[in-house]
C-alpha cells in the first residue's frame, strides 16, 4: 500500500510536468513558473467559472496538489478531482456564492516537508523527531533528516500568491471569502493554514486528513502532537468553518480513531454543526476518484450563499 502511494506522489509530478491541463467546465489559466523567495518555483493553475467577469467579485478557494485537480489526461493514474466539473455545476445552479479555484502544484520530493505542520513537529522531543525522521527515511519521503518547511510554504501562499491572485482577478480578498482545501497531507496543511492564518482563511476543507504524518500508528507521537496543537490554535468557531472526512480503505483505514480524537477537540473548542462537519464514507479509499465523488459536500458547506 505504501509503495503505491509513494509512486503516486512521484509520478503525479513527473507525468504532469510540462503538460497543460484542460478544463471541462469554465476555463484554466496557468502560471508555469511562479517564483517565490520562500519555496521552489512551481506551477499554479487558476480555474475561472463559466461567465467569469471582471465586473463581479469572486471568493477564492486555494487547493493543494494542483496537478491532480482538473484534468485526468495529465495525471499519472488517469484520475483527477475534476473539481472544475463540480464547482461549475453548483455555481450554475446557484447553490454557492461565485468563486474561483487556485491550484498550487506540489513539488514532488518536498511535498511531505512542505505540507507537514511545522510547529507540532517541532514540539516533539529530539527522540520523537528522530523516530519520525527515521520512519520517513524508510518510506522514501526524505533522504536527509526530516525537517518540515510548511511555515515557509504558507508564507509563500499568504504573502506572495494571494496578493498576486487578488491583484489579477476580480476577487474578494477578505477572510470571509478566502478558503483552503486539500487531501491527505494536503488536508494537514489546510488545517495548519486556517490555524496559523485565521485572519486570512475563513474556511478549510480537509479530506482524508493524514493524521499519522508517517505511515503507521504504533508508537507514533505525531497524532497527539496534532491534538495538542489544535487545542491551543483552532480558530474562532463563530467566524470560521472546518470540514473533515475519511474513508476506510487503503491509507484511509488508518484514520478513524485519529479523526475521532480530533472531533472531540472540535467539540471542546465550541465547534458545532453550524461551523464544523466530519463525514465518514465507508468503502471509500485514498484516491482522486473518491475525493471527486464527495468534493461537492465541503464546497457547499464552506461556500454556500450568505
Amino acid at each position: 500500500m505504501k509503495s503505491i502511494f509513494y509512486c503516486m506522489l512521484f509520478f503525479s509530478f513527473l507525468f504532469a510536468n510540462g503538460q497543460v491541463a484542460k478544463a471541462s467546465s469554465g476555463s484554466l489559466e496557468e502560471v508555469t513558473a511562479f517564483k517565490s523567495k520562500f519555496i521552489d518555483t512551481r506551477t499554479v493553475t487558476i480555474w475561472l467559472p463559466e461567465g467569469y467577469s471582471e465586473k463581479e467579485k469572486y471568493a477564492v478557494l486555494y487547493m493543494h496538489d494542483g496537478q491532480m485537480l482538473f484534468d485526468s489526461s495529465i495525471t499519472w493514474n488517469k484520475q483527477a478531482w475534476d473539481v472544475d466539473d463540480i464547482a461549475g455545476e453548483i455555481q450554475q445552479k446557484g447553490l454557492t456564492q461565485k468563486f474561483i479555484i487556485v491550484g498550487i502544484w506540489n513539488n514532488s520530493s518536498k511535498r511531505h516537508s512542505e505540507y507537514f505542520p511545522q510547529q507540532p513537529f517541532e514540539s516533539l522531543t529530539p527522540i520523537e523527531r528522530e523516530f519520525v525522521s527515521n520512519e520517513l527515511q524508510k518510506a522514501g519521503r526524505t533522504k536527509a533528516t526530516f525537517q518540515p518547511i510548511s511555515d515557509l510554504y504558507l508564507k509563500f501562499l499568504v504573502t506572495e500568491l494571494k496578493p498576486y491572485i487578488d491583484s489579477k482577478y476580480a476577487t474578494y480578498s477578505d477572510v470571509q471569502h478566502t478558503f483552503i482545501a486539500g487531501s491527505s497531507m494536503g488536508g494537514l496543511i489546510s488545517m495548519y493554514a486556517i490555524c496559523e492564518y485565521p485572519t486570512v482563511f475563513g474556511g478549510a476543507a480537509c479530506l482524508s486528513t493524514h493524521w499519522p504524518g508517517i505511515f503507521a500508528t504504533a508508537n507514533n507521537p505525531i497524532p497527539e502532537a496534532f491534538i495538542k496543537y489544535l487545542r491551543s490554535h483552532l480558530p474562532n468557531p463563530e467566524s470560521h468553518k472546518i470540514y473533515f472526512d475519511y474513508g476506510d480503505q487503503t491509507l484511509d483505514a488508518l484514520y478513524a480513531p485519529l479523526q475521532q480524537n480530533v472531533d472531540k477537540v472540535m467539540e471542546e473548542k465550541g465547534f458545532t454543526t453550524a461551523n464544523w462537519m466530519t463525514q465518514f464514507f465507508p468503502g471509500k479509499d485514498h484516491s482522486e476518484k473518491s475525493w471527486h465523488e464527495r468534493i461537492a459536500i465541503p464546497l457547499l458547506f464552506l461556500l454556500k450563499k450568505k
